[in-house]
């Protein structure tokens, strides 16, 4: 019997996304020889994240590349809500600190709103939501 590759578009331009994909698809029996392609691959550009939770925008990510390019879709959509911020930033987290901010400072905004909170209260947590279309 022959086995065939699936093709799925990774709704994202972020190599790293790519590789940690590939390496969880890669164990598993079920998926093993699913092939994944960047949006870019695809010319596919990014979508506006405007939904109003990760689950939301998780969808739109992958509704908008299954939509162009006719294959599956992956996209994930991720963040650190901080209780002594009201859950902030939230599904705001890559882009904290600004529209085009990185991580260092989107760290340092954070850090920086957090100063008044004793550390004993600084707790958090990681969301990430997944969504196949």
């Amino acid at each position: 019997m022959q086995d065939h590759v699936k093709h799925i578009v990774l709704a994202s331009g972020n190599q790293g996304k790519l590789r940690e994909f590939q390496a969880m698809l890669a164990v598993s029996e079920s998926t093993k020889h699913w092939q994944i392609h960047t949006q870019a691959e695809f010319n596919v550009s990014d979508v506006e994240e405007n939904g109003l939770s990760f689950v939301e925008n998780a969808i739109l990510k992958a509704r908008h590349a299954a939509q162009i390019t006719g294959l599956a879709a992956l996209a994930d959509d991720s963040g650190l809500a901080v209780d002594a911020l009201q859950g902030k930033p939230g599904i705001y987290s890559a882009r904290y600190a600004g529209e085009s901010s990185n991580d260092a400072a989107n760290n340092t905004k954070l850090l920086a709103d957090l100063q008044a909170v004793p550390a004993e209260k600084r707790h958090a947590r990681f969301h990430c939501c997944i969504a196949l279309m």
